[in-house]
This record gives structure tokens, C-alpha cells and sequence, in this order.
């Protein structure tokens, strides 16, 4: 459900970075296409961690944490794989990379004497990385020869924004989105990367913030 709203964002943007269209399943076996939280900090739809989201140049503090915003964490997630597909050479360990590190599979590589991921001894989850993000495309792609019964409607779909540019600081984001006819929550589900009740933004940087097409919510501010 969720692949058939979030796709289509991320489709166009590995291929814009000329990663392989398959890499989207990677983001499914990491986070389930929701913007969860790892036992080790890794954050958002790709879960990164802080230092890989600033290597990347994205924003990470407790008011804004740009691993929770998808263009953005998806165009990070794109550069690292290019990185480790350029030190080691196959999409196969840039994948294992992803999940281990560039140092932790440069040291096994090292280590074992071999140069191809499927020869490599890794532990339990780095293993079976690659073969599960196989077994996401295979399901995704034949959901009823595996027992998953939906309607077309039953899917999720992207509502539509339009970006608000902003280059001072919000001391109220529920007072800014009353401004566009919406209300915190709303403005919260299509920012999430926005994380308290206002934007401090003392550097007076340009952040682009999406409020939804007029129609597609109505806010009902009587009860």
C-alpha cells in the first residue's frame, strides 16, 4: 500500500543518480517505507544514521532532521551508493555496504581473500541482505501468488503540495498552518522532517515547506 504512494518519489530520483530502479526494495527491507527508528539511531524511510545524513549535507538536530524527509534522504541514500559502488566496484556489496558499512565490508573483503559478496562469510543480517531484497521485488511484483489480496483502492496515494518557501524563523508552525487553511497535524504529515512546534532557523537558511492542495483535507476547527 505504502510502495504505491512512496514509488513514485523515489523512482525518478535513482534515476536521476543513475542507481538501479531494484534499489528501491532496499528502502522497503529497511524501514517498511515508514519513518521509523533503529535501536542504533538510524532514522527515516532510508535509515540513516547522523553522521551519514550530515556527510551527505542534511540538516540533523532536534528541530530539524532531514533523514525524515524523503527527496532529501533519498538523494543521501543515492550518493553513499554510489560511493561504495565506485570503492568496490558491484551494486552487490555497494547493497551489503549500505548495511554493514564501506569499512566493515572493505575488512572482510580483506580479511576472507575474496572479492564477490556472494562469497563472502557475513553475519546473519549483512547475509541475507541481498536475498532480501530480492524476495520484497519477487512478492511486490506477484502480490497475489503470494497469498495478497487487495483492491486497487485499497492502495495509498501521494497527495499533492505545493511548496512554501521559508528563510526566517516560525515561532508557531500551528499558526503558520492555519495561514494555508490547515492545521498542525496536517502540516506535520507532510513535514516530518519539521521536528518540534516551530522552526528556530537562526542562519536564515531557505527551507521549502509542503502544504497540500486546497481540497484534499477539510479541516474542521468546530469540534
Amino acid at each position: 500500500k505504502r510502495a504505491n504512494k512512496y514509488f513514485p518519489v523515489i523512482e525518478p530520483i535513482l534515476e536521476e543518480y543513475g542507481i538501479p530502479n531494484d534499489f528501491k526494495y532496499l528502502a522497503v527491507i529497511e524501514s517498511g517505507l515508514q519513518n521509523v527508528v533503529s535501536p542504533a539511531g538510524a532514522r527515516g524511510v532510508w535509515q540513516l544514521m547522523p553522521a551519514t545524513a550530515r556527510e551527505f549535507g542534511m540538516e540533523v538536530n532536534d528541530n530539524v532532521d532531514e533523514r525524515y524527509h524523503l527527496e532529501k534522504s533519498t538523494i543521501a541514500a543515492c550518493k553513499y551508493l554510489l560511493d561504495s559502488k565506485e570503492r568496490f566496484g558491484t551494486w552487490t556489496k555497494a547493497a551489503a555496504a549500505y548495511n554493514a558499512g564501506n569499512n566493515g565490508i572493505s575488512r572482510r573483503l580483506s580479511e576472507q581473500g575474496v572479492d564477490s559478496y556472494y562469497d563472502l562469510l557475513l553475519g546473519e543480517e549483512t547475509g541475507r541482505y541481498m536475498f532480501r531484497i530480492l524476495a520484497l521485488k519477487e512478492i511486490m511484483n506477484n502480490p497475489k501468488k503470494y497469498g495478497f489480496n487487495f483492491r486497487e483502492k485499497d492502495l495509498y496515494n501521494l497527495v499533492p503540495t505545493y511548496s512554501v518557501p521559508v528563510d526566517t524563523a516560525v515561532t508557531s508552525l500551528a499558526d503558520f498552518a492555519k495561514q494555508f487553511g490547515v492545521n498542525y497535524k496536517i502540516l506535520k504529515i507532510h513535514n516530518p522532517w519539521l521536528r518540534e512546534t516551530k522552526l528556530n532557523n537562526k542562519s536564515r537558511k531557505l527551507y521549502h515547506i509542503e502544504i497540500p492542495q486546497k481540497g484534499y483535507y477539510e479541516v474542521n476547527n468546530k469540534y
